[in-house]
């Protein structure tokens, strides 16, 4: 069995822009990744509404993603995959902070991850980078995220440059999915199956060459030495 932990803010957790509700189990992208890897696979949702890369929230509280990363990793312990997509938040105007910096964010958590003993054998996860899609057209959250649609535009660039500079996996979601424009930050029922269904083949190859390169290291190259760049 495969176990393979999904990190995010409320797009992972299933907000739906048309109700402010929760997608159902089966229609969150994470829902749609388990249907679509089948049996052998266990996919483990760890969405918070809010929730930042590394930074407290001096409003909302309790939304420091970096804080709850390290238990969340022992309580799911051991772990195959780590698949990382947060950021989004990390626009609010409160924050004041660059794409550039708010990927070095997601760095951080990539290296805790890595720095940890979550996966099999007391090892590290392997972990999947995601950067977010662009903000699109922004109503009911627009005073907040004030500026964040120019910056998301820059997201792809720097969680591409972070993947690099951690060593990796890295997956660009805006080459799938679009934000919708009913809120301009959460994806649609659309985005979500789309998402999931462009995760599955690189979940599997992820943790294939994982495998191979476990039992055969010197085929490969080190963790450290490139990120590998995913596309649908």
């Amino acid at each position: 069995m495969k176990t393979v932990l999904c990190y995010g803010d409320s797009n992972t957790w299933g907000y739906d822009p048309a109700t402010g509700e929760r997608f159902s189990r089966d229609e969150r992208w994470t829902g749609v990744l388990r249907q679509e890897l089948g049996d052998g696979y266990l996919v483990i949702e760890e969405g918070l509404n809010g929730r930042t890369t590394v930074w407290d929230d001096p409003i909302e509280g309790y939304k420091n993603g970096k804080e709850y990363l390290i238990p969340c990793l022992e309580t799911h312990r051991p772990l195959d995959l780590v698949v990382i997509m947060l950021g989004t938040n990390d626009l609010k105007l409160r924050f004041s902070l660059s794409a550039y910096d708010i990927a070095n964010g997601a760095g951080v958590l990539v290296d805790v991850v890595h720095k940890s003993a979550a996966g099999p054998d007391g090892g590290p996860p392997k972990v999947l980078l995601m950067a977010p899609p662009p903000v699109a057209k922004l109503t009911e959250f627009a005073e907040m995220l004030e500026g964040a649609q120019a910056k998301s535009k820059r997201f792809a660039e720097h969680y591409r440059r972070v993947a690099g500079e951690y060593g990796c996996e890295f997956f660009d979601t805006g080459q799938v999915i679009v934000s919708s424009d009913l809120d301009g930050i959460h994806f649609e029922l659309s985005g979500h199956r789309k998402l999931g269904q462009a995760l599955a083949d690189q979940v599997r190859r992820i943790l294939t060459l994982h495998s191979s390169s476990t039992s055969h290291p010197s085929s490969t190259s080190h963790p450290s030495s490139t990120s590998r760049v995913l596309r649908k």
